[in-house]
């Protein structure tokens, strides 16, 4: 609930000022990834709120819901977060044998294209101040399914990263 304050435009004289409410927490927490179809090429972003921390049962959650929606094997990459490794996550896979979980280096967001999602989230998001977390859902769904709904936009997070993919 605490704003992203970025420089904006006002007319000459006219500063913008931001009200916001002091000393509210609430939060919401979003685990999310860029799926690429093997045959077609085609983009999709998958992702999953919570009014909460994400842990290990929550990535658990997304898991499930990847294989609900995606058909066939999936290889997921994956940041080296705590919340990505455990007990929890290792069970999940010995259930689930069409996921395969591989990781990228430590201390390498240059290479995952879900780093140019929360970017241009985040831009979107900046100097809003909601006055509660329902507003802020709204913000925020609003702001993800704009990058969900462009191919070219996610075609943009993928080629803005390191990470080499061919989408021809």
């Amino acid at each position: 609930m605490i704003p992203n304050v970025v420089r904006t435009w006002a007319p000459q004289g006219e500063t913008p000022i931001h009200r916001h409410r002091q000393g509210q927490r609430d939060k919401i927490s979003v685990i999310s990834g860029i799926s690429v179809s093997p045959g077609r090429h085609r983009l999709g972003l998958y992702y999953l709120l919570f009014y909460d921390n994400i842990g290990q049962e929550e990535v658990c959650m997304y898991l499930r819901e990847l294989l609900r929606l995606l058909r066939g094997p999936v290889i997921l990459l994956l940041d080296n977060s705590s919340t990505h490794k455990g007990k929890p996550i290792e069970q999940f896979l010995e259930k689930h044998p069409r996921l395969r979980i591989e990781h990228f280096p430590s201390y390498a967001p240059q290479l995952n294209p879900d780093e140019g999602v929360w970017s241009l989230a985040k831009r979107e998001l900046a100097n809003s101040c909601p006055k509660d977390v329902d507003e802020l859902m709204d913000d925020i769904l609003g702001s993800i399914d704009g990058i969900r709904n462009s191919q070219i936009k996610l075609r943009g997070c993928i080629a803005q990263s390191e990470l080499s993919i061919s989408l021809r």
